[in-house]
């Protein structure tokens, strides 16, 4: 069963060129270094100022952990989330591949 995570925020003023490159760092070595990455994306809103959507998919749950406990994923985490505005919307989601 394949794990999604769908993560939604909100990026502080004057900060968006540093998120958009702590994700990009991010995506990039996800990609390169986790098999069981699917897919790892990042999109910005038109609609909805300073907003972004963070898509990750994983072949499995233990993919996803692996993912959560990269040495990167530690390493940059904090950083992008001190370029959140407020609380991000995470959800979880299943799909039976």
């Amino acid at each position: 069963m394949s794990t999604t995570f769908i993560a939604t925020l909100v990026v502080k003023a004057n900060h968006e060129a540093e998120f958009e490159r702590l994700q990009k760092e991010l995506s990039e070595l996800t990609h390169g270094h986790e098999p069981g990455t699917l897919v790892y994306d990042v999109i910005k809103s038109r609609s909805k100022a300073r907003t972004y959507v963070v898509y990750g998919r994983f072949k499995d749950e233990a993919a996803f952990q692996a993912h959560q406990s990269s040495s990167f994923h530690d390493a940059l985490v904090p950083p992008i989330m001190a370029c959140i505005e407020g609380e991000m919307d995470l959800q979880l989601f299943d799909w039976k591949s």
